[in-house]
């Protein structure tokens, strides 16, 4: 798996190409705006928003119809809306890191390349973030969303509490395994009918058309 990272300082560039070169990824490092927008193919953009040359801002917009692949803003700060499909804000850890970019190619390139996903009346599209039950949109909050993305991916299969925890929380803390059940109940009253979503006691959930 190829990413582009573009980060104009090298003591913050070092260490974060050879981390994720530990992790298994090829990394193509672009110092500037105008030579990250001058870069080949990657399967995931990993981007600085403060260069010197342009806006990251701007740059990742352009990155965004320029290529069709995943953009996670790495940033000191809260992010403005340049519609990354994540933002991990600094300090952080390079497992934080790449559980954060599994996750996301997982969201962006499951099922035909994130083309929306419909079981019995649910769409589900994870490009646009949007759940629709029976043409009516689910007001679902940004966890709740990830929950049920993550079941319907594979409807009828059990999906562990641990594995909720790597994909929506980006943690392996099994001490907050608690605040899974919190938002599962949630979302079994948005859906309308707690069937949705079946407890398999000692294990996880799975989703099923009631």
């Amino acid at each position: 798996m190829k990413i582009l990272l573009v980060e104009e300082q090298d003591a913050v560039a070092e260490p974060l190409t050879a981390g994720l070169r530990r992790e298994g990824f090829s990394v193509e490092r672009a110092v500037t705006a105008g030579s990250a927008l001058e870069a080949g193919e990657a399967d995931l953009v990993l981007i600085d928003l403060g260069l010197a040359d342009l806006d990251g801002a701007i740059v990742c917009r352009s990155l965004r119809e320029r290529i069709d692949a995943p953009i996670i803003v790495v940033s000191d700060r809260t992010s403005p809306d340049v519609g990354a499909d994540d933002y991990v804000i600094r300090p952080f850890g390079i497992r934080e890191l790449v559980a954060r970019i599994r996750a996301v190619m997982r969201r962006t390139s499951t099922n035909g390349h994130g083309s929306p996903m419909s079981v019995d009346g649910l769409e589900v599209d994870e490009r646009s973030r949007r759940a629709v039950l029976d043409g009516v949109e689910l007001g679902l909050t940004p966890k709740e969303f990830d929950i049920l993305a993550a079941l319907v991916r594979d409807p009828g299969a059990v999906l562990s509490r641990r594995r909720l925890l790597e994909e929506v929380w980006q943690t392996t803390w099994y001490g907050s395994a608690k605040t899974i059940d919190v938002h599962v109940g949630a979302l079994r009253r948005k859906l309308g009918d707690p069937g949705w979503i079946e407890t398999v006691r000692g294990v996880g959930f799975r989703l099923r058309s009631p």
